[in-house]
């Protein structure tokens, strides 16, 4: 009987150790410093309602330029991504903000301690592209500004122009039109999180591709957001 009792308990505690790395494995799918170079994971799904209005939003947003360097939770950041260049109407593919045509030539990456990641927005997921922290890099190719350095992620705007290129001689005005509806969802999402957010248009294209490893597009602004000071 007693050989019984002690064959149940280690069976029973067994099963316990076999959930809990099971539970471990679940949640490591939504750590993306578990990721590896070419993986994705789906983001959570965004709310539509939030305790903020928007005019509370619009009120409140200033341009914020010290950080705790506090990472954001992947909710955060889920919900950021969606307001940049989620996809808000599925039969067309239509998305969070208006573009020429709705050509869409922005690809957006964020950068973190953890590595590089593109956004990918059918499927609402994220890619890594690149391992490591490239952040003190990414600070040194924008001259120095350290808020991007303390920021928990930095939002990268890379515009492809070719996507917009119907539109003749007036497709760059209109690609870099889209990267400021961009960058205001982004801003005033970040005021509705509690998050502040400064938009950085100083910085070597070039050598902010290099460190990120962004394969395609030009650089046309970084947006550091991140737990106020």
């Amino acid at each position: 009987m007693r050989r019984k009792i002690a064959f149940g308990g280690i069976i029973f505690i067994l099963g316990l150790v076999v959930l809990c790395l099971a539970q471990r494995s679940e949640d490591n799918k939504g750590n993306l410093a578990s990721l590896k170079v070419g993986e994705s994971i789906s983001l959570p799904q965004p709310r539509l309602k939030g305790e903020m209005s928007l005019e509370e939003a619009i009120a409140k947003r200033r341009s914020v330029r010290s950080f705790t360097g506090t990472p954001l939770s992947l909710e955060e950041i889920s919900q950021l991504l969606w307001a940049a260049q989620g996809i808000t109407e599925a039969g067309e593919g239509l998305r969070a903000a208006p573009s020429a045509g709705a050509t869409y030539p922005y690809e957006v990456y964020i950068v973190n301690k953890e590595g590089v990641f593109h956004y990918i927005p059918q499927g609402h997921r994220l890619e890594k592209i690149k391992q490591g922290d490239v952040i003190d890099e990414l600070a040194a190719a924008a001259f120095g500004q350290m808020w991007i350095r303390d920021a928990g992620v930095v939002f990268v705007l890379s515009a492809i122009y070719e996507r917009t290129a119907r539109y003749g001689e007036r497709a760059k005005m209109f690609v870099h039109i889209e990267a400021g509806h961009i960058a205001q969802n982004l801003h005033l999402q970040a005021v509705a999180l509690k998050l502040g957010s400064v938009p950085v248009g100083s910085f070597d294209p070039e050598r902010v591709k290099e460190i990120t490893g962004i394969p395609e597009g030009e650089v046309v602004y970084l947006i550091p957001v991140g737990h106020p000071r």
